[in-house]
């Protein structure tokens, strides 16, 4: 599977001054199976390049091209079509449906994709994360940790080839984030999927076998240090 490719990304918004500049020219690649950090600032414009890298916001210019596919000859209709297939999300705020619980949560992404399995994988994947006995519970009696997990199980459940994950341990303390940072790893690697993940986070940042560190809308460095980390 080929690589995921950002050539010379801007995005800019109006505001009352005239245009606000978000992202300048950023270019990087990020090989398949490579886990990569974007760091910086708040403000710098991590969150608005996930979006972009998601297929949510279209830029002002510049291309995205990820496994092949060049993002800029969708319309919004199939964009939405290609991240169901090829893509997980992780928030930092969860994002379950309250109506839904813990197993029904797991089993939408896959049952959107018509697998017949939905509810076998669900289950597995909960048990993957320690929810074995919380399948029917709804989200809000579980903590946020647990809502974490079960939103991790969500998000690799339909097997993708890009996970993204924005802030994933911002809501949580120390020690529950770092369990999920853990599992998020874990799980990634036994899926073989790209990850690239948003943080303010080093020490999380450092376990991505690259970082891309943004200041005010330009990509100030690119580091490597292996293929995968974790």
């Amino acid at each position: 599977m080929s690589s995921i490719i950002v050539e010379a990304l801007t995005q800019k918004v109006r505001d009352a001054q005239g245009w606000l500049t978000i992202l300048d020219e950023v270019s990087f690649r990020v090989e398949a199976g490579e886990t990569a950090a974007i760091v910086g600032a708040s403000g710098s414009g991590k969150s608005t390049l996930l979006g972009l890298i998601a297929g949510l916001d279209r830029p002002s210019s510049g291309s995205i091209t990820i496994f092949g596919q060049a993002l800029d000859a969708l319309d919004e209709e199939a964009r939405a079509a290609w991240r169901a297939k090829h893509l997980g999300f992780v928030f930092q705020s969860f994002q379950l449906l309250p109506q839904m619980t813990a197993l029904e949560n797991v089993m939408l992404p896959l049952e959107l994709a018509g697998r017949r399995d939905a509810a076998v994988v669900a289950r597995h994947l909960l048990g993957r994360v320690g929810l074995s006995e919380r399948v029917t519970h709804y989200p809000r009696t579980l903590s946020g940790g647990e809502q974490q997990r079960v939103a991790l199980a969500r998000a690799f459940a339909p097997n993708p080839a890009l996970l993204l994950a924005d802030e994933p341990t911002g809501s949580l303390d120390a020690a529950t984030g770092a369990r999920i940072v853990d599992l998020m790893f874990e799980l990634n690697r036994e899926q073989g999927s790209t990850l690239i993940l948003v943080t303010h986070d080093e020490s999380l940042a450092v376990r991505c076998g690259l970082r891309l560190r943004l200041h005010a809308g330009r990509l100030e460095a690119v580091e490597r240090q292996g293929p995968l980390a974790g």
